[in-house]
């Protein structure tokens, strides 16, 4: 039981990524800088605490707006959002 419950929250994560890097197939030329989108991100603010790439997304730990902990991914060209999951 353990095994398919692990099997599963496995699954789970890891189609998340892959939904991320199919919205994030940007070639990086074509990338805005981190830094833009913290910015922003903070102008709506959030409290980002990091900004890494992450299957050719931006992949971004912050706290929302709403004070809600979140691991949001973004388009590094469009900063559009791509997937977002919070945590509290």
């Amino acid at each position: 039981m353990r095994f398919i419950l692990a099997t599963t929250c496995a699954l789970t994560l890891l189609s998340g990524a892959a939904f991320a890097a199919e919205k994030c197939s940007v070639p990086t030329a074509q990338w805005q800088p981190r830094e833009a989108l913290k910015t922003k991100l903070e102008g709506e603010g959030w409290k980002v605490r990091t900004v890494k790439t992450e299957d050719g997304c931006y992949e971004v730990y912050a706290f929302d707006a709403k004070g809600k902990k979140v691991e949001a991914y973004f388009n590094p060209q469009t900063f559009a959002s791509v997937d977002v999951k919070s945590g509290d």
